[in-house]
């Protein structure tokens, strides 16, 4: 399944907000864990990945 770009959003601005771990976040969205933390990524990648 394919989700909007808004869901996501919403997803990790409900976890940074509610101070919700990635397995808290899966479970009160109803989705997969893997993909919260994709999202993580995708939405705001690692400092440590980019060259300064």
């Amino acid at each position: 399944m394919s989700y909007s770009i808004d869901f996501r959003r919403k997803v990790i601005f409900t976890m940074e907000e509610e101070g919700l771990s990635i397995r808290e976040t899966a479970k009160q969205f109803r989705i997969g864990s893997a993909s919260v933390s994709r999202w993580i990524n995708q939405i705001e990648p690692k400092a440590s990945t980019t060259r300064q």
